[in-house]
C-alpha cells in the first residue's frame, strides 16, 4: 500500500506464545508483518492509531494445507508497502524486516513520519528475537536476500535510494548505497545472482542492477512499465521478469496492469503488458515458474459509496510458458489482500486479506489454483509475508 510505528526494545520481553515450538530440523516457514496503525473508514479515508500494536508473526507450513502460527512478538512494521519488506535468509536462520513509515502525535494529531529502521530477527529459536537493528535510508520498503546469502538490498522510497546490506553468518552491515532521481518502491534479486531489479514507481520504470563480486551497480538500463509499477518477481530461471502497475496511488476503479520484462534479451527489453484489474499489488511466482499471482485491491479500500467500492479483493492467476504470459482465472479473496507467497514445493498459495485479518489458502494442481475455503486467521492485520526454510 503507498501508505509504517515505533516500538521500544524492551517491548521483545512481552510475547505471545502460540503453538509448538521452532523445530530443530528445517521445515517451511512463513514470516507476516502485522500493521495495527492503519486502517480506512466507510469514506475511504485512512485512520491512523497509535504505535505500540504491530506484530511479527512465523507460520509452519510444514503440513501445507494447514499452516499453524508457531510465534508471534511485538515489532513494528507497515502496510507502507509494498508487501515485500521482509525475507527470510537461505539459511533458515535469521530474517531482515524494514520499518517503513512511524505514526507520532503532532499536536494531538496522529500523523505518519518516514522511518529508517531494519531489524535482523533471529529465527533458531521460539519465540524470535531481536539480533540487531540497522539505520538504513529513509522509508525502507521492499527488500530482498540474493540466493547466496552474502547480500541484501533494501529500497528506501523517501530517500530515492537503495541500501546494500553485506551479510557473514548472522551479521549484516550497510555497506553501500545507490542513489536514483526518484523514488525505489521494491528491489528484487534475480535468482542467479547476476543482477537486481530496483522498481522505481513514480517514473513508472524498472532500473537494471549489476551484481559482481559483491559489488551492486546501476546498469543505467531503464524499462517503462506500466503506470505506477510497485512490486517485481522473477522467473525462478532468471529469464522473466513481471511488475504489477497500480497506475495511481489508489483503487480508483480503473484497470491496471503487468508488466513482462525478457530479461535473456540483449539488452533486455519489455515484451507485453497484461490488463488484470483495478490496483495490483502482491505479486509471486510459483518456485516451479509455470504460474504467477497478483492481488488485486479492487476499490476494497474505497468509500463504501463510491461506483467502484467492493467489499473484496482477488487474484488473477497468470500462465507463463516461456516468454508468454496470458490470463487464467479470476478468484476473489478478503478485503485489501496484499502479501502473498507460495509453498516451498508450489503446492499452494497463501494470500493475506488485510481487512479480514486472514489468510485465503489454495490449492495449486499443475497451473489450475483452487480455493480450498480454509481461512488462517491472524492476530493482526497482515501488510505483508515471505516464505523460507528455518535451519
Amino acid at each position: 500500500m503507498t501508505i509504517r510505528s515505533t516500538l521500544t526494545i524492551g517491548a521483545f520481553a512481552v510475547v505471545m506464545a502460540v503453538g509448538p515450538v521452532l523445530a530443530a530440523q528445517a521445515k517451511p516457514l512463513m514470516i507476516i508483518g502485522n500493521d495495527e496503525k492503519y486502517l480506512w473508514n466507510d469514506d475511504g479515508k485512512p485512520v491512523f492509531f497509535p504505535p505500540g500494536k504491530d506484530t511479527f508473526a512465523v507460520v509452519d507450513l510444514s503440513d501445507p494445507a494447514n499452516p499453524k502460527i508457531d510465534s508471534v512478538i511485538p515489532l513494528p512494521n507497515s502496510i507502507a508497502g509494498p508487501p515485500t519488506n521482509l525475507a527470510v535468509h537461505p539459511s533458515g536462520k535469521f530474517a531482515l524486516l524494514a520499518d517503513s513509515i512511524d505514526v507520532v502525535n503532532d499536536n494531538g494529531t496522529l500523523k505518519l513520519v518516514p522511518d529508517n529502521k531494519i531489524f535482523v530477527i533471529d529465527l533458531t529459536v521460539d519465540p524470535p528475537r531481536l539480533l540487531d537493528t540497522i539505520a538504513g535510508g529513509k522509508q525502507p520498503s521492499g527488500l530482498d536476500i540474493n540466493a547466496k546469502g552474502d547480500l541484501a538490498l533494501v529500497a528506501n522510497r523517501a530517500d530515492k535510494s537503495v541500501s546494500v546490506l553485506a551479510i557473514k553468518g548472522t551479521d549484516v552491515k550497510l555497506v553501500d548505497s545507490i542513489s536514483f532521481p526518484d523514488s525505489v518502491a521494491h528491489v528484487q534479486f534475480t535468482p542467479d545472482g547476476k543482477r537486481a531489479l530496483a522498481v522505481r514507481n513514480l517514473a513508472h520504470q524498472i532500473s537494471i542492477l549489476d551484481v559482481v563480486d559483491g559489488k551492486v551497480t546501476y546498469s543505467k538500463i531503464d524499462l517503462p512499465t506500466g503506470l505506477m509499477p510497485y512490486n517485481v518477481v522473477v522467473t525462478p530461471d532468471s529469464k522473466l521478469a513481471l511488475t504489477a502497475d497500480q497506475g495511481s496511488l489508489a483503487s480508483d476503479g480503473s484497470v491496471d496492469d503487468v508488466t513482462v520484462i525478457d530479461l535473456e534479451a540483449q539488452p533486455p527489453r519489455v515484451v507485453d503488458r497484461i490488463a488484470i484489474g483495478d490496483f495490483p499489488e502482491g505479486l509471486a511466482i510459483s518456485p516451479k515458474g509455470d504460474i504467477a499471482v497478483a492481488t488485486v485491491i479492487r476499490g476494497s479500500t474505497a468509500a463504501k459509496n463510491a461506483f467502484f467500492y467492493e467489499k473484496n479483493g482477488t487474484i488473477q492467476v497468470l500462465k507463463i510458458d516461456g516468454k508468454k504470459v496470458t490470463k487464467l482465472k479470476e478468484l476473489e479473496v478478503g478485503g485489501v489482500p496484499e502479501a502473498i507467497g507460495f509453498s516451498p514445493d508450489g503446492g499452494y498459495l497463501y494470500v493475506g486479506n488485510f481487512n479480514d485479518s486472514d489468510f485465503s489458502i489454495f490449492k495449486v494442481t499443475g497451473s489450475d489454483v483452487v480455493d480450498t475455503g480454509k481461512r488462517l486467521k491472524m492476530p493482526g492485520h497482515p501488510a505483508s509475508a515471505r516464505i523460507g526454510q528455518s535451519k
